[in-house]
């Protein structure tokens, strides 16, 4: 690997979490997101500020282009995110594990 290629990311076949888009309006996004034990949402970038509202209290897997990181997550509590993180988002435990997002458009 050279200074400009990027490292490859491992492929695993992990189950596809399931999201479920609740309100889309010229203001916000809000999606629940079902992760199945060991589901992921795929690499994305976010094209916007976020919010998420943890359903359940767990740990999620983080990959990112910088490495990964394991954050526990706790029902109720919300955090947020600016607009162009890009990450993998799995579910490292044996239950399912549901968030809520709520992206922020802009106005």
């Amino acid at each position: 690997m050279n200074a400009h290629t990027r490292p490859r990311r491992l492929t695993m076949k992990r189950p596809g979490a399931i999201p479920t888009v609740q309100i889309d309006n010229e203001r916000v996004k809000v999606t629940e997101w079902r992760f199945p034990p060991g589901g992921e949402t795929g690499w994305h970038r976010h094209g916007m500020d976020y919010v998420v509202v943890p359903m359940t209290t767990g740990p999620l897997l983080l990959e990112t282009p910088e490495g990964s990181v394991t954050s526990q997550l706790t029902r109720g509590v919300s955090y947020t995110r600016p607009e162009g993180v890009e990450h993998n988002v799995i579910n490292p435990s044996d239950t399912e594990f549901v968030f809520v997002e709520i992206e922020i458009k802009a106005a």
